[in-house]
């Protein structure tokens, strides 16, 4: 999930180089109602009905509606228009099913939320605004959302990128020639991105000011009607018929959001189908080709993937702009990830004097059988014996699960940025020699060595390292998709609802 425009209004969270994703900020009043509460006894699924059955995880009817009428409130407040009462459901129902299989990847992996880390989300997120813990809990309540649910929908995000951090990153490679071509094609600089908004009239389209240095921007949004896989001619022409009639009502003029929310079986769908913000060169090549020659508020025809029909609207395009101070907010605004706080510098422009830490670690990753007790346990023990004489590097090559362990759990040298908040704030608070406590991150939990540190010119190391985690920012969200789509296959998912209302949308 590209920002992960999955959910409405989602906050993003400081979690580490590559969390919070969404394309653009969103304010803190239009946050979306937080996941569903557990499911109920048996007894009780049985009086509210079973809406889906995910793996061996009951939906209920109950929670359906609980989810839906929080987020056709929040669907309000963005002005997105409602569809109607059955096709929310089965759109809000398709949410539901997809958090459920994160919830259930997140456990099977080990990896869990604690209330520490919501609490220092909410702390972010309020100095981020120059707002106390209590006045962003009024704010938030204000906007129509108990503070009880904000905290679970905290929870729920930073449980999808501790996933994306695990599951997902780990598997993306950034090669040297791709940050070269980055580099020599887009200057290395951050760009400042305006946050996405909806456009509903056709503007010119801008030309490129004589001092851009940055790409082209594009924000689109989407309604998709997907067709399964192997489906026969018959039903791909039955999609096929569905797509022509929904563009047939958007050239009548049709609300575009409205339209997605109701028939689009993208994970968009109930954001208006906005899959954000990226560079021309960013979006796939069928999408770009499409768009090439529209304005913004236009619409495409209709186009076809290996997913299904697509129809597409530029909401902006433009340039990338050099961040402003002057630029007023709204309304309180999420704190951005540290990724997104380092694509809003501008690149330095004379020496960039940085203290580097030479670090070693032992990484215990945390699993059903290795919970966070034990985990941290087993550091505990390792520690000692480390204070009693034993070589840290020996200890990291038998104990440490992370690629480093033949090299004695060696980090290097890494500068401000490199490692996750939670590693690089227990690592700045040791001095040359010393081995932290068990931490914790969103990879499991580590012991830290400091060995020494030194300061380095990184002029040249900062505008890759902006390059590097500029990259990994835009494909980790069409990655995250591909994985999610995975999991959805090999999953046992029984919808009822499609099964009791097989209606046409």
């Amino acid at each position: 999930m590209m920002s992960r425009p999955h959910h409405l209004a989602r906050v993003a969270l400081i979690l580490g180089t590559l969390a919070g994703l969404a394309a653009g900020s969103t304010a803190l009043a239009a946050t979306r109602a937080a996941k569903p509460q557990p499911t109920q006894a048996p007894s009780e699924q049985f009086v509210d009905g079973i809406a889906a059955v995910v793996n061996k995880q009951v939906i209920t009817l109950r929670q359906l509606e609980i989810k839906a009428a929080q987020i056709r409130q929040q669907m309000r407040l963005q002005n997105v228009p409602v569809p109607d009462e059955a096709t929310m459901r089965r759109q809000v129902l398709q949410q539901m099913i997809n958090e459920e299989l994160q919830r259930q990847e997140a456990e099977r992996v080990g990896l869990r939320v604690s209330d520490g880390q919501v609490d220092h989300a909410i702390q972010s997120v309020a100095q981020r605004n120059r707002l106390t813990v209590e006045q962003l809990r009024r704010e938030i309540e204000r906007g129509g959302l108990t503070w009880d649910a904000y905290r679970r929908e905290l929870r729920q995000q930073i449980l999808d990128d501790m996933l994306r951090q695990r599951l997902v990153a780990d598997h993306i490679t950034i090669s040297d020639s791709d940050i070269d071509a980055f580099l020599s094609t887009e200057g290395g600089a951050g760009q400042a991105v305006v946050p996405p908004s909806r456009v509903e009239t056709p503007e010119p389209q801008p030309e490129a000011p004589p001092a851009a240095r940055g790409p082209e921007l594009l924000e689109l949004a989407q309604i998709l009607i997907e067709v399964p896989d192997r489906a026969p001619s018959g039903v791909v022409e039955e999609k096929r018929r569905e797509a022509e009639a929904i563009l047939r009502k958007l050239r009548s003029g049709a609300d575009f959001a409205g339209a997605a929310a109701a028939s689009s079986d993208g994970p968009q769908a109930l954001d208006g189908g906005n899959m954000g913000v990226r560079p021309l060169s960013d979006w796939p090549d069928l999408f770009a080709q499409a768009v090439r020659n529209l304005g913004p508020g236009q619409v495409s025809g209709i186009l076809q993937s290996g997913r299904g029909f697509h129809i597409l609207k530029v909401l902006r395009r433009g340039y990338a702009q050099a961040p402003s101070s002057a630029r007023r907010q709204a309304a309180p605004q999420p704190a951005p990830a540290p990724a997104q706080q380092t694509a809003q510098r501008q690149a330095p422009s004379g020496p960039m004097m940085v203290t580097q830490t030479h670090v070693r670690h032992i990484l215990i990753k945390t699993t059903k059988v290795m919970t966070d007790d034990k985990a941290r346990a087993l550091l505990e023990k390792l520690r000692a014996r480390i204070e009693r004489g034993e070589s840290f590097a020996e200890l990291a090559k038998r104990y440490s699960e992370d690629a480093t362990a033949p090299q004695g759990g060696d980090l290097g040298w890494v500068s401000p940025g490199d490692t996750v908040p939670a590693f690089e704030e227990a690592m700045d608070a040791l001095g040359d020699g010393q081995v932290s406590q068990p931490v914790q991150s969103p990879f499991g939990w580590h012991l830290i060595e400091v060995e020494e540190r030194r300061s380095k010119n990184m002029e040249n190391e900062f505008r890759r390292m902006q390059a590097r985690r500029e990259l990994m920012q835009r494909r980790i969200g069409p990655a995250y998709e591909e994985w999610l789509d995975q999991l959805r296959a090999q999953a046992y998912i029984d919808n009822r609802l499609e099964k009791s209302a097989p209606e046409a949308r």
